[in-house]
């Protein structure tokens, strides 16, 4: 993730009352994700899976937390089974953020396949999102989504891309 817009998705975090961060670094938010674990407004937890991701951050919730999940779109497969029955049976909300691998200016082969799949997938689970590619608008959109979730009581989505990711 480019620095500035690093700093936007921080600020957003922080707009939003997150105070629970867990995730899998990915190559484009590995940055986002070294800030985070060294500012002291957030707990954050590193993990080995998405779905452990989403547990963890579910527990959080339960715990009086306000949590985001942090990881690459690719993640959302492997966190869908606890996010169906963690949420979708329970009425848990975490705030999930992706960087949208496969989207338009995707310069890997292997990504694309994680950009067919992602939106099918967040309509399946009734996850509302929101596809981000301007830093300017990062901030809002975390605040946001963190606020449907909790009206919801389910995880809503900020997909991040574009020029938040790669200089054009």
């Amino acid at each position: 993730m480019l620095e500035h817009a690093a700093r936007e998705a921080i600020a957003g975090l922080k707009g939003a009352g997150i105070d629970f961060v867990s995730g899998l670094p990915d190559g484009w938010q590995r940055n986002l994700h070294e800030l985070i674990a060294d500012d002291p407004d957030f707990r954050y937890v590193p993990v080995c899976n998405e779905g452990v991701g989403f547990s963890v951050c579910a527990g959080a919730w339960l715990g009086g937390r306000k949590p985001v999940l942090i990881m690459e779109n690719s993640g959302l497969r492997v966190a869908a089974e606890y996010i169906a029955r963690i949420s979708l049976g329970a009425g848990v909300p975490v705030t999930l953020m992706l960087s949208y691998r496969g989207d338009i200016g995707e310069t890997e082969h292997w990504g694309i396949p994680h950009g067919i799949v992602v939106e099918p997938l967040l309509d399946a689970l009734r996850i509302k999102y929101q596809i981000v590619r301007d830093p300017a608008d990062l901030r809002q959109a975390i605040v946001r989504a963190h606020r449907l979730s909790e009206a919801q009581l389910h995880p809503a989505a900020v997909l991040v891309s574009g020029s938040c990711i790669w200089e054009d």
